[in-house]
């Protein structure tokens, strides 16, 4: 038995390696929950050796938390290789998609200006032609000379719109413009939404203008009333982060179409992309029956969006490491002590066993602090250190100050290499001063100094500050590191940036030619006409526009479907499977990898028909959408998260929400 004891002792560095190596490759290649449940059946393992050999309870906790702490950093550093590989193929992806980016903020530019285009001339010009078409059938001088008035203002107001469409100085509307818009028509028109969102204010706008053009041209005669509302709780949705709607409503009770043939056939359907851009839903269709048959058409938007706090695990992004060091450094100062055949002995009994464990907490967690608070991590650990002097003098513990720094110093260093990387020169060097003078009296209070304390703490803390310098100029170096490559990625992205406003400026250009030779001449012709009187030529010239706007649009929709793997780029996907994408939160420049990871998750979720939601919100991105049937895609799912250093949640309605935060690991240290 001792001597099958004797081998097992040989081989155990080899086994020690081997399982050290599986678990690194758990963390690298498996997510945080398979990888640390691998972790913990690992450290039970080797604890249970001791145990099985009939070691003391001691020596078995001691073995314990040992290979507990070397487990917990040797899995933290394989997560971390974990997420630097994922961050490294997202990029590979961005820059292979970067390409596409121009040609897709091109195509993207090209839709908004045709949706403008649609709402502002086709409103206008419409007002003319039904007006003058039912002066024209009823040859009344009146609404003759009422007729052309109108053409006259309508038309100059068409005029001033479509040159600042081709100037492209557009400016977005809001419930100040719908209350304008319900005036000048003359409509049943009632608002009880004070406020909303810029986005949704603008999207009921246009839902309002499209809906009365509509009425205009196929309702003649009919009531038409306008609604902004609040929704009931019965009409409210529940959707993750908690959306607070109102309802915008138009409907009439039907009429004549006194001109038909004058849509562009796209109105209802750029209204229903623009309302689901915004986060809510449209619906349009007949009410009533009989011949007074109407039309209602209904959006449902955003009136404002309550955030939700998002917090992840401790075993996400940095903290992982973290809180790996504090296990380390409170599994080598406990766990060796415990190792020792005479337990409570190196403690020098109860009460300063019990005060050195407190100790050895004070100075091992505030390497928690390591990445979010450097400076007063460092601070804790010192006065920590200070305050085990103290204790050491009135000989509350043991072992003593001095050899505590001697063996976890790393601790006070690896806090030194923080302060270089996340503070200023300025603020950071006094870190490894406070250090080396802290340390050098630690060790100058040590039972193996002579003569004087003082000049021996001189130059215990002169050697130590060489040390920590140098620890602190790594950290510098690392930071201008960091520095350097977040530059170069700033710099790469004013690039593409620039490439893209390029191909939208070419875009602008393209169409504010086509719209000065189309509908805008037109729409100047109808003032002319309208100025010499002639109202049959004002609605001819009139109708003519509204065809060179319906063929302009048609001739606008054409292109190419390419995209890039952004967060922009799923609306493009989206079209390909039918679905729908609500953008919720205000849109900001995100970084390159997070882009590429949201469109991996909703690539993952897309399917035909079905709804997803992006919300942008203060510390990342969440993709949500119906949960997948196929649990392959769900198990995808989770790897993505999880190399994003996200989470994935279900919730009771059967949706999955894939939360990315921005803190990390696209900046990490």
């Amino acid at each position: 038995m001792n001597g099958f004891a004797g081998h097992v002792w040989v081989l155990f560095p080899f086994v020690a390696v081997c399982a050290l190596t599986m678990v690194h490759l758990l963390a690298v290649h498996r997510t945080a929950g398979s990888s640390l449940t691998g972790s913990f059946v690992l450290t039970l393992a080797v604890a249970a050796i001791p145990a099985l050999r009939g070691e003391p309870p001691h020596y078995v906790t001691g073995v314990a938390l040992t290979a507990g702490g070397v487990v917990a950093v040797v899995w933290a550093r394989g997560r971390s290789r974990r997420h630097r590989s994922a961050r490294r193929s997202a990029l590979a992806d961005y820059e292979a998609g970067a390409a596409a980016v121009p040609l897709f903020a091109a195509l993207a530019e090209r839709d908004r200006l045709a949706a403008e285009l649609h709402d502002v001339a086709a409103h206008r010009l419409t007002g003319i032609v039904v007006a003058a078409g039912a002066a024209l059938r009823l040859a009344d001088r009146v609404r003759t000379g009422d007729a052309l008035r109108h053409a006259d203002e309508a038309g100059r107001e068409a005029v001033r719109e479509l040159e600042r469409l081709t100037e492209l100085d557009v400016t977005a509307a809001g419930f100040t413009e719908v209350d304008a818009l319900a005036a000048a028509h003359a409509v049943d028109y009632r608002r009880t939404v004070d406020k909303a969102p810029a986005g949704s204010a603008e999207a009921a706008y246009r839902v309002v203008r499209e809906a009365l053009t509509n009425a205009a041209r196929y309702a003649e005669g009919a009531t038409v009333r306008v609604r902004i509302e609040p929704t009931d709780d019965q009409d409210k949705p529940v959707r993750a982060g908690g959306d607070h709607l109102f309802v915008v409503t138009v409907t009439d009770d039907g009429g004549t179409a006194v001109e038909p043939g004058i849509g562009t056939g796209r109105g209802l359907a750029g209204l229903a992309a623009t309302v689901t851009a915004t986060g809510g839903t449209f619906r349009a269709g007949p009410v009533g029956q009989g011949r007074r048959e109407g039309w209602s058409v209904r959006a449902s938007l955003p009136a404002a969006t309550v955030l939700p706090l998002r917090r992840w695990p401790l075993w996400r992004g940095t903290a992982a490491l973290d809180y790996a060091l504090v296990a380390l450094a409170i599994a080598l100062s406990l766990g060796a002590s415990l190792l020792s055949a005479d337990v409570p002995a190196p403690f020098g009994g109860l009460l300063p066993a019990l005060v050195t464990v407190v100790l050895s907490g004070l100075h091992a967690v505030p390497l928690a602090w390591r990445s979010r608070a450097p400076g007063r991590a460092l601070a804790a650990v010192l006065s920590a250190l200070l305050l085990w002097g103290a204790c050491d003098r009135a000989g509350w513990t043991q072992p003593p100050v001095s050899d505590i720094f001697l063996v976890y110093g790393w601790v006070e260093l690896t806090l030194v290499h923080s302060v270089g990387v996340r503070l200023p020169w300025r603020r950071g060097l006094c870190a490894p001063l406070a250090v080396a003078a802290v340390g050098g009296l630690a060790l100058a209070s040590g039972s193996g100094i002579t003569g004087s304390r003082t000049a021996a703490w001189a130059v215990l803390a002169g050697v130590l500050a060489l040390p920590a310098l140098a620890v602190w100029s790594w950290g510098r170096r690392t930071a201008r590191r960091h520095e350097r490559l977040r530059a170069a990625d700033a710099r790469r992205r004013v690039l593409l940036d620039g490439d893209a406003d390029a191909a939208v400026s070419a875009q602008r250009l393209l169409f504010a030619t086509a719209l000065r030779d189309t509908a805008l001449r037109h729409a100047r012709a109808v003032v002319a006409a309208a100025e010499e009187g002639d109202l049959r030529a004002v609605r001819e010239e009139a109708r003519a526009g509204l065809t060179a706007l319906r063929d302009l649009l048609s001739g606008l929709r054409a292109g190419d479907d390419a995209h890039p793997p952004t967060v922009s780029g799923i609306t493009a996907l989206a079209a390909r499977y039918g679905a729908v994408v609500r953008y919720v939160g205000t849109r900001r420049p995100l970084p390159a990898a997070m882009e590429v990871f949201a469109y991996r998750t909703a690539s993952a979720l897309m399917a035909v028909g079905v709804t997803l939601t992006v919300r942008t919100l203060p510390g990342g991105v969440e993709v949500s959408g119906p949960a997948p049937a196929v649990p392959a895609v769900e198990r995808r799912l989770r790897a993505l998260a999880d190399a994003a250093g996200g989470t994935l949640s279900t919730t009771d309605r059967g949706a999955v929400r894939v939360w990315l935060p921005e803190a990390f690991p696209w900046r990490s240290e």
